[in-house]
């Protein structure tokens, strides 16, 4: 769904009819659907998107200027392959093997990537293409993943993985083999870095998750669509004064750099130019992997999709081109170690809380238990800050569960995603009010 222009009618809620499910909107989706009957557009000045999935997509400082334009060949206006053209594939191949895999004797080809119109109709394809088995996902995670499990369920078994506050809601080792273990596991579905926690797996622990999946023969789907968005100088814990302020990362974090046969290793990796280069409304994302699982997942787009815009691949030619992709995900690390400084500082004054301190993405994943009531409970707080114009986003929609299964109150109810995707004077705009709204409530 995309955010209505001011001329569009106000969102309403539409019971399904005839044949057809009733589908509840999620997260974001929810949220900018409840802002838009009250007024909301995407880039209204009066209101603040704090719940935002999306990087700010204007110019940046220190970042190329925005592509505004695209030549369009003859050829564009065909049909294009299922998987992408192959000049695209073997750009992001390329992308890949430059920041990943130098040294490296497997290195990525065209034939070990497809394209697809976006970052979820990549994860469409997949759960699409996986066979009747058991998937595993930890908690809390993306949003989408509920209903791309849901459709599914008459050949998935999803299996929740439920990372602990103590630990910061960090998915260790020991963890994921645990859960091999209890219930058999032969795929993984996670976003890496985490959305909404802002952890990232890296370095040694991400390694080890790698291997076992070698081991083990589990199918990894790795969802790195905040791969670029790494912070340093901080290790995420909120105890004394670690963790509050950071700066830029040095570069990326991609399983990519601890794969060892690109070609057999049983780990598939999603991403695209959605967050890391700040094109969303491209919708232009891609899945790395064995060519065998690869392909598999591009026949599925013969039934869901048939294939990506050419228009658009011809486009993504050029964000991914040198020195541009680098200058551009350099200056969002940067700006956005910045607004993620700020809104940390201002948040915690307000007395939100955290498990651990964000190091990537672009979100804060905070405790609402230490503000007065009402204010200490996720959904009251959304309501009340979108009297104010401001969009956050309740924990609980992280709580994914696919068909409902689970019942009883989610224990994300006094957590909330807030997103310093905007730019930074909309994002001090809405935590001014934040703070207002909680200062009367004291």
């Amino acid at each position: 769904m995309s955010d209505p222009s001011p001329a569009a009618a106000p969102a309403k809620p539409v019971a399904a009819t005839g044949a057809l499910r009733d589908v509840p909107f999620m997260g974001v989706i929810f949220v900018v659907a409840e802002a838009a009957k009250r007024g909301f557009y995407n880039g209204h000045p009066d209101w603040s998107n704090l719940g935002q999935g999306q990087p700010e997509p204007g110019e940046m400082p220190g970042a190329p200027p925005r592509i505004k334009s695209v030549e369009i060949l003859p050829e564009d206006h065909a049909y294009g392959p299922l998987e992408g053209t192959a000049e695209l594939r073997q750009a992001v191949a390329d992308y890949y093997n430059r920041l990943f895999r130098k040294g490296k004797a497997s290195q990525y080809t065209a034939a070990n990537v497809a394209i697809a119109q976006g970052g979820r109709l990549c994860l469409t394809r997949a759960m699409a293409a996986l066979a009747d088995v058991t998937v595993g996902y930890q908690l809390p995670d993306y949003t989408a993943y509920e209903d791309m499990f849901s459709t599914h369920l008459a050949r998935l078994h999803p299996h929740p993985i439920r990372t602990r506050e103590e630990d910061g809601f960090l998915l260790t080792p020991e963890l994921f083999e645990r859960g091999i273990d209890d219930v058999g596991m032969s795929a993984f579905v996670v976003s890496n870095p985490c959305n909404p926690t802002g952890n990232a797996i890296a370095g040694e622990d991400l390694a080890s998750l790698l291997q076992t999946c070698r081991d083990r023969d589990v199918t990894m789907l790795l969802d790195e669509f905040y791969s670029h968005f790494i912070f340093q100088g901080t290790s995420g814990d909120p105890e004394g004064g670690a963790g509050k302020v950071v700066a830029a990362g040095d570069g990326p974090v991609s399983g990519a750099a601890y794969i060892e046969d690109v070609d057999k290793d049983p780990i598939l990796i999603f991403d695209g130019l959605t967050k890391n280069h700040r094109y969303p409304g491209w919708r232009i994302g891609w899945v790395l992997g064995p060519p065998a699982m690869v392909e598999s997942l591009a026949r599925t787009a013969s039934a869901i999709d048939g294939g990506p815009s050419r228009i658009a691949q011809r486009a993504a030619l050029e964000a991914l081109s040198l020195p541009r992709a680098d200058d551009e995900t350099g200056a969002l690390r940067v700006e956005f170690a910045k607004k993620r400084n700020l809104m940390i500082e201002r948040l915690e004054a307000m007395g939100v809380r955290f498990a651990r301190r964000p190091d990537s993405t672009f979100y804060c994943w905070g405790c609402l238990d230490q503000l007065p009531a009402p204010l200490n409970d996720a959904m009251e707080f959304f309501w009340r800050a979108l009297d104010r114009q401001v969009m956050t986003v309740p924990g609980q929609f992280f709580d994914v569960n696919p068909g409902k299964r689970r019942t009883g109150r989610s224990p994300y109810h006094q957590w909330m995603r807030f997103s310093f995707g905007p730019d930074m004077a909309n994002m001090i705009q809405g935590l001014e009010r934040l703070e207002a709204m909680v200062a009367e409530a004291r």
